[in-house]
């Protein structure tokens, strides 16, 4: 078994994330925010978040999304290419931009997310609307989530269209199988959608109840009832359910999991990454208190495309895209602020 995983990633040409691009505005709890005037926001969404990581991280990468053409708009794509975000490719069209309300803190379960995202630049993208053949120039790597086909049957359809055109062009293709029950709400199910998705991904990255939700992958029958900690079946779990979507989806060439479970008002939290007929298994890290959960999955993602793109063995990919998701927790924003050095020091401090 070689220690690395065989996908394209071309050094010097870009990743490109394709997303929604969100404003993320995050009231308070306890009403302070209607009293003090004050309503923080951040710029957001799961995709731009793996492109800012990378963009930080020294990867190249592009940014793909549809907003309308304003004021604002014109601001915001000014701060993502300070970032060092490619937004050549960007739509400016359509009539509004997508907001969520979230609040920020370590217990949300609890607040719950408030979508108003409806007729955005975004959820109007229709399958012909983009020039694939320009926006794919230069590029390596395309990166989205399962949150754009969750939007409407039309931004499935230009996934697919998008999803082909790469194939195409042999570009790898990761996927992160988020799942937002809120999203999905014009009569199709995961299941009805994901799969012929899945198809075209080298990577799938998610957890082994979103892969039974969404890709159909079998659960074991104590786990289909509870997300209890139980290292034993949850590692045997990851490893039967790599397989299968292996199995199951003959592009894919590696399957990672993440496993996050609460603890107190923190978290125990490890991953693994499945390829090559071999599971390997993160370090569990273990907190007694974070910031924020927002965002920390989709600094996994970008931690797996910077191993990749950057050649690294198949441990140091899971070790550094684990410290990345972790390190994430204790950053107030959607996407990480820690540079590749941060990180590696984080690394170093929990090995000691």
């Amino acid at each position: 078994m070689s220690d690395q995983i065989p996908l394209v990633a071309k050094q010097g040409e870009k990743v490109l994330s394709f997303g929604e691009i969100l404003l993320r505005i995050c009231p308070d709890l306890q009403g302070n925010w209607l009293k003090e005037n004050k309503l923080p926001f951040y710029i957001g969404g799961a995709e731009l978040n793996v492109a800012t990581a990378l963009a930080l991280w020294n990867v190249p990468s592009a940014y793909l999304s549809a907003m309308p053409d304003n004021a604002i708009t014109r601001e915001i794509e000014q701060e993502l290419k300070d970032k060092q975000i490619d937004t050549s490719a960007m739509l400016f069209e359509g009539d509004r931009l997508g907001l969520y309300y979230l609040p920020k803190g370590n217990d949300l379960k609890h607040a719950g997310v408030i979508y108003d995202r409806a007729n955005s630049s975004y959820a109007e993208l229709a399958v012909g609307q983009i020039n694939w053949d320009e926006v794919f120039k230069g590029i390596t790597w395309f990166h989205f989530s399962a949150i754009c086909p969750a939007i409407n049957q039309s931004l499935a359809d230009v996934c697919l269209e998008a999803l082909k055109a790469a194939k195409e062009r042999n570009i790898s293709v990761s996927l992160d199988l988020n799942y937002r029950s809120k999203l999905w709400k014009y009569k199709k199910a995961p299941i009805d959608v994901m799969p012929e998705l899945a198809n075209y991904c080298d990577l799938i990255m998610g957890n082994v109840w979103a892969a039974h939700s969404m890709l159909g992958i079998p659960l074991h029958p104590h786990l289909e009832k509870s997300q209890e900690y139980d290292n034993e079946i949850l590692l045997q779990q990851a490893m039967d359910t790599s397989k299968a979507i292996l199995a199951k989806f003959k592009s894919c060439k590696a399957v990672a999991n993440t496993f996050r479970f609460d603890h107190g008002a923190g978290i125990k939290y490890y991953t693994t990454l499945y390829t090559e007929d071999q599971l390997t298994v993160s370090p569990e890290y273990v907190s007694d208190d974070i910031l924020d959960k927002v965002g920390s999955g989709d600094c996994f993602m970008a931690g797996l495309i910077f191993g990749f793109y950057n050649k690294l063995t198949i441990k140091e990919i899971l070790s550094f895209a684990t410290a990345a998701a972790f390190d994430k927790l204790y950053i107030a924003s959607d996407a990480t602020t820690s540079t590749v050095d941060d990180i590696k020091a984080r690394m170093k401090r929990d090995d000691e």
